[in-house]
This record gives structure tokens, C-alpha cells and sequence, in this order.
């Protein structure tokens, strides 16, 4: 069963037909829009400051999203999607953004919309990600502009193909019904 938890009177909000995997862990103030997804061992805590999910967000396995104590909240806009083992931590990401697998975006980054932090990366804190563009690399750094192909191929497809695999598992949905 899913760990949802209120903390200091602060409850996980969850909009229409998000779905929670049985083993993630929701803690305080967390609020997330519509068509939403929350996988597998991912870990979404807002026990240290608030974060603020759009629509169509999906937090994929084991991804880790966090912020610092009454310093940096995590905001995160619409169409994202945050690949398996990342670490998104109190930053912000605009709409129509790829995070990667396994990459880290740290405290006071900036991802600005149709960008791609490529798998792997690590944006190091106060970073601005240019909109369009993609960052990769250990520190990332950008490396192109990202193409019309790559936001419909890419950032859309993934953001799209994420609210039909969670109708997938509508049985064992752990999010609360409004």
C-alpha cells in the first residue's frame, strides 16, 4: 500500500485520475494536478517546504523529488516527465520539460519549458535551463536546441504514453478518490 502521509497538518492534495503505485511514498504538502503518475518506489516529499505539481506529470520508479527547509520549494508545471531514478530537488521546471534518467536537477535550477535534461545529468544548483534546449553532461552544460521532432517524439510522447500506462493500472490505484 502506497505511503501517503499528512505532516504538520499539511495532507497530499492529488487532482482527477492520477494514479499511485502501491509502494510510493507521498509525505506533506504535495499537491498535484489532473492525469498525474506516481511509480513505482518513487518518493515525493513535501515535509520540508511545499511541492507543486501541474497536470500530466509523471514521477517515474524511484525518482526522488525534495526540497530544502524554508528555502527552495520544488514547482513543477504541466507535461513533465521525471525519468526512473532522478533526483528533482527544490527547483523549478516549466511546462513541456523531459528530465532523464538518473539525473539530478539541484536547488534553484531553473528548466525552462521544451527543454530535456539528457539521462545522467547533473545541473548543478541555480542553474538556468535555457527553454528549448537540451543539458547534459556531469556538470550539464547545454549541448543543442531541442526540434519541433523532439518535443512531439520526445517530450510529448513520453508525457502522453505515461497517462495510458497508468490506466493500465487502475485496480491498484492508491490514490485517494475525491
Amino acid at each position: 500500500m502506497a505511503i501517503i502521509l499528512s505532516l504538520q497538518g499539511k495532507d497530499p492534495q492529488f487532482g482527477e485520475n492520477c494514479f499511485i503505485a502501491p509502494n510510493a511514498t507521498i509525505v506533506g504538502e504535495v499537491e498535484m494536478g489532473n492525469d498525474c503518475s506516481v511509480w513505482f518506489n518513487a518518493v515525493i516529499r513535501g515535509d520540508v517546504h511545499y511541492i507543486k505539481m501541474g497536470n500530466k506529470v509523471n514521477v517515474q520508479d524511484g525518482a526522488v523529488i525534495h526540497c530544502t527547509y524554508l528555502k527552495h520549494p520544488t514547482n513543477i508545471g504541466n507535461n513533465v516527465s521525471i525519468g526512473h531514478n532522478a533526483l528533482v530537488h527544490g527547483c523549478t521546471i516549466h511546462d513541456n520539460v523531459l528530465i532523464g534518467m538518473g539525473s539530478i536537477v539541484m536547488d534553484g535550477c531553473v528548466v525552462n519549458s521544451n527543454a530535456i535534461i539528457a539521462a545522467g545529468a547533473v545541473v548543478l544548483e541555480g542553474t538556468i535551463v535555457e527553454a528549448g534546449s537540451i543539458y547534459a553532461g556531469v556538470p550539464a552544460k547545454k549541448v543543442k536546441m531541442v526540434n519541433e521532432d523532439l518535443i512531439q517524439g520526445e517530450i510529448n510522447r513520453i508525457s502522453d504514453n505515461y497517462v495510458k500506462y497508468a490506466s493500465w493500472f487502475e485496480q491498484y490505484n492508491e490514490a485517494p478518490k475525491k
